[in-house]
C-alpha cells in the first residue's frame, strides 16, 4: 500500500476518538512510507499545526451551508481518492455516505471503522429516546434518526471490511445485516504516559487533596456522571476525605455543574474539563480508584489507561467492558447506575489492601496485551490485505 485517504467527520482542533485515531494512524503510516491524506469536516477554516504533521490535511469548513459542504466534501473526496489505494472511513454518517459515493465512482475499495451507533447517540442527546443501545437496535426509527440509522448500515454494506474495537461492537454490526466474515475486531491500544510520582506529589500537582475517585469521559448522558455526583454524600459518610474528580468536557457540563452546586458539593466534586494526555496522567497518578459508570461503551480507552497507571477500576457490564474486566481479579463490574454496588465496590477497594494490590497488579498484566504496536500492526495488515489485492 503506497497511499491512503482517511475520511473523518472530525480532526484536531476538534476533540474526539476519530480525531485522535486519525492523527495516530496517519503519523505511524507516514513514518512507514505511506502517503497519507486526511479529509475532514472542520470547525476552523485552517489550522496552522497541520503543517507540522507528516501527512496532508484537507479541511471542509463546517460554516459552509449544510448540503453544500457535503457536496464539497464529496468532490474533494473523489479528487483525493484518485491517487489513493483505498479509503478508510472513520465516520459512517456525514463523511461515510459521500465517501462511499466517491469510492464507487472511482472503483476504489473502502474500509469503515465503527466505534459506536451514531444514530443512537444522536437520539439520546436530542431526547428522542431513553432506550439503551441494545434496546434501540430493535426499536422503530423515524425521521432524522431513521435516516442516520439507514445511512450507517448502507455504508457498512458497501465496505470491503468493517473495523470495530470490540467483540460487542462486532455483534452490533452483524445485527445491522453485515456478514460476520467482513467484520474485523482490532482492540484499541493504550500509550498514556505514566507519571513516576507518589500520590501525595500528584495530588499537590493537581491541587486536590484527599482520597481521590477519578472518572474520565465525554460529558454525555450515557456516561452516568450525574449519578456519581449524587452518590457523593453517601460516600462521604464512609470517608469524609473522598473527592470526586471528573475529567472531560461535553454537552452535559452546565447541567453537572448545576447538580454540584445544588448539592453543596463545590469542595467535594471537581469538574476539571478536558485534559491533555500528560496532564491526565497526573490525575490518574493521584487517584485511589477509577470509576466509569457508563450505560454504553464500545471499548474503553479510559479503563485501559487507569489500569496502566495502577489505579483499581470499577465500571459497568456495558458494551465491551466485560472483554477487559474479570470480576474481582483486575477490577469490578456492576450494573449501570447501580448506586449500591458502585458504592460497595469503592468501599471494598479502599478498605481491603491485599485485594486492592492484587487488582492493580492484574490490571497491569491485562493492559500489557493492548499495545499500540499490536493495534497498528493489525490495522496496517488489514489495509494492505484489502487495498493491495483489489482485483
Amino acid at each position: 500500500m503506497k497511499s491512503l485517504l482517511i475520511a473523518t467527520g472530525i480532526f484536531a482542533p476538534d476533540i474526539g476518538g476519530p480525531a485522535s485515531y486519525a492523527r495516530a494512524l496517519g503519523t505511524r503510516l507516514a513514518s512507514d512510507g505511506v502517503r497519507v491524506t486526511v479529509l475532514t469536516y472542520s470547525s476552523v477554516y485552517s489550522h496552522r499545526p497541520d503543517g507540522e504533521l507528516p501527512f496532508r490535511v484537507c479541511r471542509v469548513w463546517k460554516k459552509i451551508p449544510w448540503g453544500v459542504r457535503h457536496v464539497v466534501f464529496a468532490l474533494r473526496c473523489a479528487f483525493l481518492a484518485r491517487s489513493a489505494d483505498g479509503i478508510l472511513l472513520l465516520n459512517a454518517s456525514s463523511a461515510g455516505g459521500v465517501a462511499v459515493w466517491a469510492a464507487r465512482l472511482l472503483g476504489k475499495r473502502v474500509i469503515v471503522r465503527i466505534a459506536g451507533d451514531y444514530a443512537w447517540e444522536m437520539a439520546v442527546q436530542s431526547g428522542r429516546t431513553h432506550l439503551g443501545i441494545d434496546e434501540f437496535q430493535r426499536s422503530p426509527k423515524h425521521g432524522r434518526i431513521g435516516r442516520l440509522d439507514r445511512l450507517q448500515r448502507r455504508v457498512c454494506r458497501a465496505a470491503s471490511a468493517v473495523l470495530v474495537p470490540s467483540k460487542y461492537l462486532a455483534d452490533l454490526v452483524v445485527g445491522w445485516g453485515i456478514p460476520r466474515e467482513r467484520v474485523v475486531v482490532i482492540y484499541n491500544g493504550v500509550d498514556l504516559p505514566v507519571v513516576s510520582a507518589s500520590k501525595e506529589e500528584a495530588r499537590k500537582h493537581i491541587g486536590i487533596p484527599g482520597s481521590i475517585i477519578v472518572s474520565v469521559g465525554r460529558l454525555v448522558p450515557w456516561k452516568g456522571f450525574r449519578m456519581l455526583i449524587k452518590l457523593m454524600p453517601q460516600l462521604l459518610q464512609v470517608n469524609q476525605f473522598f473527592r470526586l474528580v471528573i475529567v472531560g468536557d461535553g454537552p452535559d457540563m452546565a447541567m453537572l455543574q448545576s447538580v454540584v452546586r445544588n448539592l453543596g458539593l463545590e469542595r467535594k466534586v471537581f469538574l476539571v474539563g478536558r485534559m491533555a494526555a500528560q496532564e491526565l496522567a497526573w490525575y490518574l497518578a493521584a487517584a485511589d480508584v477509577f470509576v466509569l459508570n457508563t450505560g454504553y461503551e464500545g471499548f474503553s480507552h479510559q479503563v485501559l489507561e487507569a489500569m496502566q497507571a495502577g489505579v483499581p477500576v470499577v465500571t459497568t457490564t456495558a458494551g465491551g467492558n466485560p472483554e477487559v474486566i474479570v470480576q474481582g481479579e483486575n477490577g469490578f463490574l456492576v450494573r449501570y447506575n447501580d448506586e449500591f454496588n458502585i458504592a460497595e465496590a469503592i468501599k471494598t477497594i479502599s478498605r481491603q489492601v491485599e485485594l486492592r494490590e492484587r487488582i492493580i497488579e492484574n490490571g497491569k498484566t491485562t493492559v500489557a496485551a493492548f499495545s499500540v504496536e499490536a493495534m497498528y500492526r493489525q490495522t496496517k495488515n488489514l489495509l494492505e490485505e484489502k487495498f493491495e489485492n483489489r482485483k
